[in-house]
């Protein structure tokens, strides 16, 4: 049985990390059996969360964990959707992960008061230099990354293009690419429930509450694959 390592249940969500909620949803959608286990990115093979453990073998990365389940279990995420289709999906993981990810990391991270009711808890019982640290190598990566240079008005600028894009896709559809999800919906809910958590008071939650469809879409996403959680937050 494939052994799933995250955080566990942080900030109002079943996972801090929007790439292991991602990664939780596929193992559903796959209908593949799992466990949980709590990990620290020290531990991991690519000294990030999340990774998994099949049978021994450890994987690392949400993409190359997608990759790993599809193959060794002769399953497809994207099975229904159209070429066109596929490639769009791609194109909605990279805008999500590889840049509006940054948006959600630096108003976790960067924002005094976010960082110490949030990310400051992965480092209790550690020294101020251990906490402080990250947190300096976190604003490092934000600036190498690009994003980090901007203002926090033109970092929502940004990061609301993004989200009006998935609006867009979305349209009136209940998932982004019809009436059964795809492997891409697992990205977009974790990035959306990520922002929309109401642990974090941002600009960025605004843009997105501003989107009704993506608000609805997050809901049903979290009803479908957490209706445990919806329970308890209830």
């Amino acid at each position: 049985m494939i052994v799933l390592y995250g955080f566990g249940p942080l900030f109002h969500l079943p996972d801090p990390s929007p790439f292991v909620m991602k990664t939780e949803v596929q193992l559903k959608m796959a209908g593949v059996r799992y466990a949980r286990e709590r990990a620290a990115p020290p531990s991991a093979p690519k000294g990030k969360i999340p990774y998994i453990d099949d049978a021994g073998q450890k994987i690392g990365d949400s993409t190359f964990i997608r990759a790993h389940i599809e193959e060794t279990r002769g399953l497809n995420l994207d099975r229904g959707l159209s070429a066109d289709e596929r490639a769009r999906a791609w194109a909605v993981e990279r805008m999500l992960e590889d840049h509006f990810y940054f948006a959600l990391l630096h108003f976790r991270w960067m924002i005094e008061e976010n960082f110490a009711k949030g990310p400051a808890l992965f480092f209790k019982g550690a020294p101020d230099s251990v906490r402080d640290g990250a947190r300096e190598r976190v604003k490092q990566n934000l600036y190498l990354h690009g994003l980090g240079r901007h203002t926090d008005a033109e970092i929502v600028k940004l990061a609301s293009r993004s989200l009006a894009s998935l609006a867009a896709t979305l349209n009136g559809k209940p998932y982004l690419f019809g009436n059964e999800p795809s492997g891409a919906d697992a990205t977009a809910f974790g990035m959306l429930a990520g922002i929309l958590t109401p642990f974090f008071d941002t600009p960025l939650r605004d843009a997105a509450l501003g989107q009704k469809n993506l608000v609805a879409y997050s809901e049903r996403m979290m009803e479908r694959y957490y209706p445990e959680f919806v329970r308890q937050a209830a």
